[in-house]
């Protein structure tokens, strides 16, 4: 199916006799289609003067919201990161952490 269809199919109200039960997702690969970062309450800052490129941040981020760019760590991915802190708490550089979290809205 493709990216419109699946869109088209998601804008379709679906009665309860065509919701799989459960809420299971039965498409996989399909959370590009969901931008889901208007739900965080945390938001991660990433900051590339810090950054050791470990890859920690990207290989524990349960939502694949860090960005790669030519082999190296470059940002976040906004759109589908749920400010979870994940990305922080596994990042090894210190004093201060390449990738800091702070509440959504602030300055």
């Amino acid at each position: 199916m493709s990216d419109k269809a699946a869109m088209k199919e998601i804008e379709r109200k679906k009665g309860w006799r065509e919701i799989p039960p459960a809420g299971m997702i039965v498409d996989p690969g399909n959370a590009v289609l969901y931008q889901t970062g208007e739900w965080r309450s945390s938001r991660p800052t990433y900051h590339a003067d810090r950054c050791i490129q470990c890859f920690f941040c990207w290989i524990y981020c349960p939502d694949q919201s860090i960005i790669v760019e030519d082999k190296k760590v470059v940002g976040i991915d906004y759109d589908h990161c749920k400010g979870c802190g994940v990305c922080s708490t596994e990042c090894p550089t210190k004093p201060e952490k390449a990738i800091t979290m702070a509440e959504e809205g602030a300055a």
